[in-house]
């Protein structure tokens, strides 16, 4: 038995069986955790859905933006990109099952025996491990409820961009979905920027990625997570493990077994 941890999907349904065969995987018995962005961009959402939801309890999946995306979209609160390339979901007999299936994954995800944590985009630099779960527990509660279209419907936005424990209600919800799935940098007083999209070792001095922010949890704890995929090449620290590398925009597919950290990559098979 195995644990492997994949980077962002985004629809590339080939080069995800390719790095499962490299690696040997075997759904009967090793585990699978993703960081989200399972959809959008990439040829095959629909086939990358499936196939991890057929996995069952052996995948763990943490939402990404695009899948939350989906879900808005799904729901007929957000339009359709064309640049996504959802459509097969949206025609897909199944569509109310994979919905079901995805808003029912959460936000963050602890691995019990080997206490990793798994995102998708990062941790707030002024949490710590349990509000970080807390939160992540909180948008989930929501999102597997009757009101989870509510909640789609109120999460767009860049306020508020910084933690307060006095957060409640919709503002707290859309600060940790911002945390969870859209967040790059920050600035020193721990502030959220969304605006700034050039790799870590070009942006403005005053912003830094959050995994460099003073936060004790990012000297402790393991972190897994997504999302940022110029950060290739970029220098992380020892126990921050950035997964996505890109695949869809040309570049290719990462995948690490967490047992003895070798490293798998699959070359885009397609043309970007």
């Amino acid at each position: 038995m195995a644990t492997y941890l994949i980077g962002d999907l985004h629809g590339c349904f080939r080069e995800f069986q390719q790095l499962l065969q490299q690696a040997d995987f075997n759904p009967q018995y090793d585990e699978l955790w993703l960081t989200g962005d399972l959809v959008a961009r990439g040829e095959d959402s629909l086939c990358c859905l499936r196939f991890v939801k057929n996995l069952g309890k052996q995948a763990t999946v943490v939402l990404g933006n695009h899948d939350l995306h989906l879900l808005a979209v799904l729901q007929g609160i957000q339009p359709l990109n064309p640049k996504d390339r959802i459509e097969a979901i949206l025609s897909a007999d199944d569509r109310e099952e994979l919905q079901d299936w995805l808003r029912n994954q959460p936000l963050a995800a602890y691995h019990p025996q080997y206490q990793f944590l798994l995102v998708h985009a990062g941790v707030s630099p002024e949490w710590d491990l349990a509000t970080t779960l807390q939160c992540a527990n909180e948008i989930q509660a929501v999102l597997s409820s009757e009101k989870f279209a509510e909640l789609l419907t109120q999460m767009y936005g860049n306020m508020p961009n910084q933690w307060s424990p006095q957060l409640q209600g919709i503002e707290k919800l859309r600060y940790a979905i911002n945390v969870f799935t859209r967040m790059r940098f920050c600035y020193p007083n721990k502030q959220l920027d969304f605006e700034c999209k050039l790799p870590a070792d070009q942006a403005p001095e005053i912003l830094k990625p959050w995994f460099e922010l003073d936060n004790p949890l990012f000297k402790t704890q393991s972190i897994v997570f997504g999302h940022w995929a110029s950060l290739i090449g970029y220098p992380t620290p020892t126990n921050i493990y950035a997964l996505d590398t890109g695949c869809v925009w040309g570049n290719h597919l990462t995948m690490l077994r967490w047992e003895d950290k070798q490293i798998f990559t699959q070359p885009r098979l397609h043309a970007a």
